[in-house]
């Protein structure tokens, strides 16, 4: 007896051990049958949330007591918030380019009046990459790039926004569920609890969900539309007036930015103590309502199981103007227009930071590519924010940024100009001698203009010169370049060009100055052609009124695109 006991215990650990062997050995079988990995070796999910001129302190986190945002400050306080984001160009269009290649305006050159970005700066778009990588991909809602190749970025999609052809409520209700006429982002809150539901398990996914809240209606008299279930947001506020609303700020902005859509869209929603009250109150509103659609999609991660692998990145494509400097819009280079929010959320790290250092919008693509464990194209401008995010880096490295908004456009100043950490400049490509220099660390509110100052003379210098080193290194080597540039003068003078290029010329403008420092400024004040629809390399045109003297002439031409490319260096004709 006491030799069996002995056996049997002797004997225990080693048929233990054939247990727990054989038990290893057939989970590892199953999980390769299952395809199954480690849970830290799996591909994150991702959902990319945009929001349509939502300013970087419109949430409660930021501090700003009229936003009622507490799924976004959830985010944050569980995430990664990015405290100085910037939208290299602050217009939905143009912004929205720059997200998806991953390159300034500078280089994609896609505005409003494009009839299409190039399709050679899609072919590395990051819906694309990322779908040729294995994720499975999808967008709802405002896409805001005209391009024609959904098909190859996104396993699903359905793009819209609000509708601009309508004066009333319908530009934003105009979408059903079921038969239910709903608010657009109650709408795509719906599409994407769709999306995740049915979303493939054997594959990660990467949803893009683009709200078009909280842009105003701009055709109509209301301008916002808010679900009635966010009428309690600011019911019983009164709004406090707009910083820097006052006269003097007005009267400080440049003619040209005066006479343009800032101030008449000011007079669309705040003029009146009325309208202001309502607009802002609306725009907040709105935000409120992607907060909500937020909590659903949180749920729903947590109903399927896959919140604990599933990054959300929350992001505005510009800023935006609340009554300040009595304007509104944004597209403007000051901070309400170029500074948005930024969110990055991954549960599978337990770290929580407010970063200081500047991040970018053309920063987004090489983030969420490298979340997913892929290439990231060397041509790409922005960097990856995942270092910042995994606390193992503190800062992006960048001591300037290059700033822009160049659509071609009468009623927007076009401008440009850089921004370090303590400083920005910005001039007006119409006129270049029109510039502005803030010291942002003093002047945060960017109330004192000091490019006049003589103090700050080296200070100016060194940023337009500065300034003008970006444009170069970010132009695009692509767009057409006149050469060969001549004139004949008599009677009339023959403006002549060529470019070597197979593409053709949609149209150009020439500019004549009566002098090199004025060509050299944009300022033509001899002559300005403004755009001229033509694919004729020459123009005819009688300079009768001219004195005898030398002067001095550039031009800019478009492509098939209807993208403009920069002037060329100034020629001087003499007039004899």
């Amino acid at each position: 007896m006491k030799y069996s006991v002995t056996k049997r215990i002797t004997k225990r650990p080693y048929v233990l051990l054939c247990v727990y062997l054989l038990a290893f050995a057939f989970g590892c079988k199953k999980s390769e049958e299952q395809g199954t990995e480690p849970k830290e070796k799996s591909k994150p999910n991702i959902i990319f949330i945009l929001t349509d001129d939502q300013r970087w302190d419109a949430l409660g986190y930021a501090g700003n007591p009229l936003a009622h945002t507490p799924q976004m400050d959830k985010l944050a306080e569980q995430g990664v918030f990015f405290k100085n984001t910037i939208a290299t160009t602050p217009i939905c269009s143009a912004s929205r380019a720059s997200i998806f290649t991953g390159l300034h305006e500078r280089t994609h050159r896609y505005s409003f009046s494009s009839t299409s970005i190039k399709p050679s700066y899609m072919k590395n778009a990051f819906p694309r990459l990322l779908k040729e990588a294995g994720y499975y991909t999808g967008l709802y809602g405002k896409f805001g790039v005209k391009y024609k190749g959904l098909d190859t970025l996104y396993h699903e999609h359905e793009n819209y926004d609000l509708r601009y052809d309508r004066k009333d409520i319908t530009s934003y209700y105009y979408k059903t569920l079921g038969k239910d006429t709903v608010h657009l982002t109650r709408y795509t809150g719906q599409k994407g609890l769709e999306f995740i539901k049915k979303a493939p398990k054997d594959k990660p996914f990467c949803l893009q969900l683009s709200f078009s809240a909280p842009h105003a209606s701009d055709n109509t008299v209301e301008q916002y539309f808010w679900q009635e279930e966010n009428n309690h947001v600011l019911a019983n506020t009164t709004i406090p007036k707009a910083n820097i609303s006052e006269d003097a700020y007005y009267d400080k902005l440049p003619q040209l930015v005066k006479d343009g859509f800032s101030r008449l869209r000011w007079y669309w929603r705040n003029d009146t103590e009325e309208k202001y009250q309502h607009s802002v109150k609306g725009y907040f509103r709105m935000i409120a309502g992607i907060d909500n659609e937020i909590a659903k999609i949180r749920a729903e991660l947590e109903q399927k199981g896959i919140a604990d692998n599933t990054i959300i990145v929350l992001m505005g494509d510009n800023g935006f103007f609340l009554g300040e400097r009595q304007i509104s819009g944004k597209w403007l280079m000051y901070d309400n227009s170029i500074k948005v929010p930024l969110i990055v959320y991954d549960p599978r790290q337990d770290h929580h930071e407010d970063v200081d250092a500047v991040a970018l919008n053309i920063d987004i693509p090489s983030t969420l590519l490298d979340f997913a464990g892929v290439a990231i194209p060397e041509t790409w401008h922005g960097k990856s924010l995942k270092p910042l995010v995994y606390a193992e880096e503190k800062t992006t490295a960048r001591d300037t940024i290059l700033i822009e908004h160049l659509w071609d456009f009468k009623n927007i100043a076009a401008s440009e100009g850089v921004r370090t950490k303590d400083w920005k400049y910005f001039r007006y490509v119409k006129d270049k001698t029109i510039e502005e220099l803030y010291h942002l660390k003093n002047d945060p509110k960017e109330t004192q203009n000091l490019a006049k100052d003589e103090n700050y003379k080296d200070v100016l210098l060194k940023l337009r010169t500065k300034c003008d080193a970006l444009i170069a290194h970010y132009a695009d080597r692509n767009d057409l370049k006149p050469e060969d540039m001549s004139v004949v003068t008599g009677r009339t003078s023959t403006f002549s060009w060529n470019y070597p290029t197979t593409e053709t010329q949609a149209a150009f403008q020439i500019l004549v100055s009566s002098s090199k420092e004025k060509a050299l400024n944009n300022i033509g004040d001899i002559w300005d052609t403004t755009k001229i629809t033509s694919t004729e390399k020459s123009y005819q045109v009688a300079l009768k009124s001219l004195p005898k003297g030398n002067y001095y002439w550039k031009i800019r031409v478009w492509d098939a695109l209807n993208r403009v490319g920069a002037y060329t260096a100034p020629v001087e004709v003499k007039l004899k």
